[in-house]
C-alpha cells in the first residue's frame, strides 16, 4: 500500500506539472507512448508467474532440486543458484523475489537447512542476474529503447533482444558470479555437510500444473524472440487465466494484478520526466562522465550504484539515461543501478516484497546485516561487471 499511495502521489505531482506547462502536454504523450507496453508487459508476466506458482509449478521445480542434489548441500545451493538466475533472466526478478523465495524457504527446511542463504541467493540474484534479457528488469526494458535510438544514431540498427543479450552477456555472467562467490564464503558452514532427501508429494492440479508448465516453456523463447515482449506475456496470461477460470476460479483474484508497482512505475516516470524539464538532465551530466574509458564507464556505473541506494534503481536510471549517451555506456548504466541495488532496503521495489515474504515465513534477517553485505558485494561486483564490460567492448565482443 506503501508503494500505492507514493505513486498517486508522484501522479497528482506529475499531472501539476503538465497542468502548469512544466512538463509540456506532448512530452508527458511521449513517456506515456514509450511505457505503456513496458507496464502491460509488467502485468501479464506477474499474472503468468503468480497463475504458475498457484499452479504448483515452482514447487514442484523446488522438490526437484531437492532430489537433484542428493544430499549435497553444496549441491543443491547450486541448483538454487541456476533456478534463481533462470527465474530472473526470463520471468524477471520480481518473480524470483517474490515467488521463489517462499519456495526456496520450504525448500530448505525440508532439507533441515538454515534458509538463509538460500533466501539471501534469490535476493542477490534477483537485482545482480537482472542484466542479461530486455524482460529480466524493468530498467532493462526502459533502456532497450534508448540503446536501439543510440545504435540507429550512430549508423547501426536496432540491437534487438539477441544484441541487447550480446551487450550485456561478460557484465552479467560476473555479476552473478560474484556474488555467489561472496555467499559461498560468509556462508561456507551452513552449506557443507549433507541432507537427508524428503519431498512431500504434492497435490495439485494437474491440468493446471501441466499447463502452465508448457505455458512457460513456450513463453520463454517467444521472450527473445524479437516478437513485443508484452504481445507474448498477454498471450501467456489469457491462456492461464482461460484454464484458471474453468478449473480453479477462486485463484483469478484482484491481487495478480501488481497495481500498486504499476502505479508507482507511472508516477515516477512522470515526475522524473518533469525533472528532466527543470534540467536534471544538464545536473547530472557533470558528476556522470563522459565517454568509454575504463575510467568513465566506472563513474558512471559507480553513480548509477550509488543513486539506485538513495533513491531506488528506476528513478535512478531514468535521471540517468539522458547523459548514458551510447551502447556501452547504457550497460556501464545498467550494471549501476541493477547489480549495485543491494545495499539500502529500497535500492529495489523487490528486495522490499522479498523481506515481507521473509517476515510471513518467520525467517529472521536484519536490515542491518543485509546492509553490511551489500556495502562488501554491491561495490565489487559492479566493478568487476564494468571492468567486463570494458575488456568486451575492446576485444570487440560487445557488439554484434
Amino acid at each position: 500500500m506503501r508503494s500505492a499511495v507514493l505513486g498517486v502521489v508522484l501522479l497528482v505531482i506529475g499531472t501539476i506539472a503538465v497542468l502548469t506547462g512544466v512538463l509540456p502536454a506532448p512530452e508527458a504523450l511521449g513517456i506515456a507512448d514509450r511505457v505503456w507496453p513496458i507496464l502491460l508487459f509488467v502485468v501479464a508476466i506477474t499474472v503468468v508467474a503468480e497463475l504458475a506458482a498457484d499452479a504448483g509449478l515452482f514447487t514442484l521445480v523446488a522438490s526437484r532440486l531437492v532430489r537433484w542434489g542428493r544430499g549435497s548441500t553444496w549441491l543443491l545451493w547450486l541448483l538454487v543458484v541456476a533456478l534463481a538466475t533462470l527465474s530472473t533472466v526470463f520471468l524477471s526478478l520480481d518473480t524470483t523475489a517474490v515467488l521463489l523465495t517462499p519456495v526456496v524457504i520450504t525448500l530448505a527446511r525440508h532439507a533441515g537447512l538454515s534458509p538463509v542463504p538460500f533466501a539471501l541467493t534469490t535476493v542477490w540474484l534477483a537485482c545482480t542476474a537482472s542484466l542479461l534479457l530486455p524482460v529480466s528488469n524493468l530498467t532493462n526494458l526502459l533502456a532497450e529503447h534508448a540503446i536501439d535510438e543510440a545504435a540507429t544514431t550512430s549508423g547501426g540498427g536496432p540491437l534487438g533482444p539477441g544484441g541487447f543479450a550480446a551487450l550485456m552477456v561478460v557484465p552479467a555472467i560476473i555479476a552473478v558470479v560474484v556474488p555467489c562467490m561472496v555467499l559461498a564464503i560468509v556462508y561456507r558452514r551452513q552449506l557443507a555437510g549433507a541432507y537427508t532427501v524428503d519431498v512431500e508429494a504434492q497435490d495439485d492440479d494437474r491440468v493446471l500444473l501441466w499447463t502452465s508448465g508448457l505455458v512457460v516453456l513456450v513463453l520463454l523463447p517467444l521472450l527473445v524472440s524479437g516478437i513485443p515482449v508484452w504481445m507474448s506475456a498477454v498471450g501467456a496470461a489469457v491462456i492461464l487465466v482461460v484454464v484458471f477460470l474453468i478449473r480453479r476460479p477462486a485463484a483469478l483474484r484482484p491481487a495478480l494484478v501488481p497495481w500498486q508497482l504499476v502505479l508507482l512505475a507511472s508516477g515516477l516516470f512522470l515526475v522524473v520526466e518533469a525533472a528532466h524539464a527543470l534540467g536534471l538532465a544538464r545536473a547530472l551530466a557533470s558528476i556522470a562522465g563522459t565517454g568509454d574509458s575504463l575510467l568513465a564507464l566506472l563513474q558512471l556505473a559507480g553513480v548509477g550504484m550509488a543513486s539506485a541506494n538513495l533513491v531506488d534503481n528506476l528513478p535512478a536510471y531514468l535521471a540517468l539515461e539522458p547523459v548514458a549517451g551510447d551502447p556501452v555506456r547504457f550497460a556501464a548504466l545498467l550494471v549501476g543501478v541493477n547489480a549495485g541495488a543491494l545495499i539500502t532496503p529500497w535500492a529495489a521495489l523487490a528486495t522490499l516484497l522479498w523481506h515481507a515474504r521473509l517476515t510471513a515465513a518467520d525467517v529472521e534477517f536484519g536490515w542491518g546485516r543485509f546492509i553490511a553485505l551489500g556495502f562488501v558485494v554491491a561495490p565489487l561486483t559492479v566493478a568487476l561487471a564494468t571492468v567486463g564490460l570494458w575488456l568486451a567492448q575492446g576485444a570487440g565482443a560487445v557488439l554484434p
